[in-house]
């Protein structure tokens, strides 16, 4: 007789499924998600029309690559250096996966020097000859250290041909169009000041492309930098070329949907940036006027590092306009930090309206280009999601709010949305589960200054306020800052602005996309992303190793004024920064497929590799509505027929024909013929 421990691994092994929840019970599914696309029109949920045809999309998929900053630092002699051991192995990373363009994020040398350029220059066309493209933009360490001139005679040859420059910008921000993807290149702080120029080609290109990549040295919203802090709340008085149009960028990134990377930091980091605030990002739905909706967000990816160096997480999360979801650091500092750097890779891949994306990372100690320090990069997969134009979604809270935090309406630690319906009348939401594995971080303690008639704030006060106004949220019960009751505190002794140390739980985008049905599926296909990316790491501000279940957050970074406690994590958590085999916290979508179907005829299935696989045995559905209770107690299946070795899986007649599956892993299903 198995257990239910053996079940969970038996299952896991055979169909990467079927687990245990937080209390070993079983019924929960562990999968990883892929398929075919096609770009679907969102239908309106009472519309009476049959829903239109899809148009036929090409099913080629192009993947991108990420290349951060690649700076080796001086040797003794002063000569300044490319990090090519990282470089190389990010490049030979990407080559394996078949990449079609990598963007090389900026900060490609240390001091803009000839040896710089040839050296990043011999590691580049080694794959530029298998037929690589590369599109490089201009970080600040280009900028400030490198002639104009020098940096076109080495780039002109990365640069596509086919690049469109911006008028007085060219060989600095240009743009180019690949399959149905456009990718715009702009130069370190050229974000605002290029924003109509960016607006202009966006609004020609968008019937043309499905997806939108705006890639530059820096952002708006920084972990260390950031244009927000740095030209706004800390800039100078009457320079408006951020002010101006700041939260002009963020609504307009947000309404395209744009996917916005960025080097710089040396951390990888992956945020939700908000149109409006982040308690005034609600989860979407769909309306039966407009169909479905997406949040009111748009994606920023800082790609890590593949440098001799390291930075430290100073200023935190900007929690009035950002939500983090993924963030790793490793800065080689011995005492105080992490034992290693970190290199990363990471790949954007769009099939037709569909983007999947997977960041690896690898440890390493290599100080330089000495054969010593030569090294095999060990990928290992750190954060990913799949989702597709089509699409409904939401931010997941961790489980670690207090109950004297009033629950303001976004902050939900439960697996629990809207329908979100697709072309064929399919819908799906999700019912049930709670978000008990989380990733956690620290960061550190900074402070800013001001000096009257020269920067913009003229007071303390002043700078509180800009503080508050375009940085961090200002805690009251209406509006609580999760990460702490005082965010920005002056000092009036020291005449400072101090933002203290504290502690982060880290949040989860969940995504409910729907692609058209494929041959073999009877309804259209439903993808759920984002449930299993953390697995209960906890890191402090220098990438050092900490312990959620034994070590206490920061003073005064939970919203009472002590710590976050020591979080119990369930028995599925890895705590591993390798998500490969991560487990989410058991949910449970209800599917429901197009009415014209025979229920009876029909079974959902699992999509693994290109075949799709029934959850279930018909003889083993459950019968009925489904119980949140079922998540800690399932129900009493059949045991002849061995129900306890697979899913969940029930089917509640009463409600429209609705299937409820637990899973606790990201998944692609569809009805199939039974």
């Amino acid at each position: 007789m198995f257990n239910r421990y053996t079940v969970f691994a038996v299952c896991l092994s055979l169909v990467t499924g079927c687990g245990s929840n937080s209390n070993g019970s079983s019924g929960s599914l562990s999968l990883d998600a892929a398929g075919p696309t096609e770009s679907p029109t969102p239908v309106q949920p009472s519309d009476p029309a049959p829903p239109p045809a899809p148009t036929p999309v090409p099913t080629s998929t192009f993947t991108i690559g990420l290349l951060p900053d690649t700076q080796g630092g001086t040797d003794a002699q002063g000569q300044a250096h490319v990090a090519m051991h990282p470089m190389d192995e990010v490049l030979k990373h990407q080559a394996g996966k078949g990449v079609d363009l990598v963007l090389a994020l900026g900060d490609l040398t240390d001091n803009g020097s000839t040896v710089e350029w040839s050296e990043w220059r011999s590691v580049a066309q080694k794959y530029a000859d298998q037929g690589i493209e590369f599109l490089p933009v201009m970080g600040n360490h280009e900028s400030s250290y490198a002639y104009t001139t020098e940096w076109i005679a080495n780039m002109r040859n990365y640069i596509p041909e086919d690049a469109i420059h911006m008028p007085g910008a060219e060989w600095i921000n240009y743009y180019v169009v690949r399959d149905n993807v456009l990718v715009i290149g702009l130069a370190y702080y050229n974000l605002p000041i290029a924003f109509d120029w960016i607006k202009d080609v966006i609004e020609e290109k968008r019937p043309e492309v499905d997806h939108i990549v705006v890639a530059s040295h820096d952002g708006l919203i920084g972990a260390k930098y950031g244009q927000t802090l740095e030209q706004i709340v800390d800039g100078t008085k009457g320079d408006d070329w951020v002010y101006g149009v700041q939260p002009q960028i963020r609504e307009f990134f947000s309404d395209h949907d744009v996917i916005y990377v960025q080097g710089h930091e040396h951390q990888y980091q992956r945020s939700l940036v908000a149109r409006d605030t982040t308690l005034q990002t609600y989860p979407s739905s769909s309306t039966p006027t407009g169909g479905n909706y997406r949040m009111n967000t748009y994606t920023q990816i800082m790609s890590g590092n593949a440098s001799y160096k390291g930075y430290e997480f100073r200023f935190g999360e900007r929690e009035l306009v950002q939500m983090i979801v993924a963030q790793k650091n490793a800065t080689y500092d011995t005492g105080k930090g992490s034992d290693h750097y970190d290199v990363n890779s990471s790949l954007l891949s769009f099939t037709g309206p569909r983007v999947d994306y997977a960041s690896y990372y690898a440890e390493h100690q290599a100080k330089s280009n000495d054969e010593q320090y030569d090294f095999d990069a060990d990928w290992k997969l750190m954060d990913k999601f799949s989702r597709a134009v089509n699409r409904c979604e939401s931010v997941i809270y961790p489980n670690s709010i207090i109950d004297s935090t009033r629950a303001v309406l976004v902050l939900q630690p439960e697996y629990l949305t809207d329908s979100c319906f697709a072309n064929d009348g399919s819908q799906a939401r999700l019912v049930g589960g709670v978000n008990n594995t989380f990733n956690r971080t620290d960061t550190r303690t900074r402070d800013l200054g001001y000096t009257p008639g020269f920067s913009r704030a003229e007071s303390l006060a002043d700078l509180t306020r800009l503080a508050y106004q375009w940085l961090y949220i200002y805690h009251e019960s209406w509006t609580p800052n999760l990460n702490s009751p005082a965010r920005a505190i002056p000092d009036a002794g020291e005449d400072a602005l101090i933002i203290p140390e504290t502690t982060i739980d880290l949040k989860e985008h969940v995504t409910l996309s729907w692609l058209p049905a494929a041959d073999a599926t009877r309804s259209d296909i439903l993808i759920v992303s984002g449930t299993a990316n953390q697995t209960g790491m906890y890191q402090g501000d220098y990438g050092e190793p900490k312990d959620i279940e034994m070590d206490a957050g920061l003073s005064y970074s939970q919203t009472d004024g002590g710590a976050k406690s020591p979080h119990t994590l369930p028995a599925t958590a890895t705590k591993s920064w390798d998500i490969s085999n991560a487990v989410a916290d058991a949910y449970a979508v209800e599917l429901q497929g197009p009415s014209t179907l025979d229920i009876d005829a029909v079974i959902p299935a699992i999509k693994q590799g290109d075949e799709w696989q029934p959850l279930v045995e018909a003889d083993c559905i459950i019968e009925g509505m489904w119980d949140q209770d079922y998540l800690e107690i399932p129900p009493v299946r059949d045991t002849d027929a061995n129900c306890d070795d697979q899913p969940l899986v029930g089917l509640d007649r009463d409600s429209g024909n609705s299937w409820w599956i637990v899973l606790n892993q990201d998944a692609e299903l569809a009805l199939v013929d039974r």
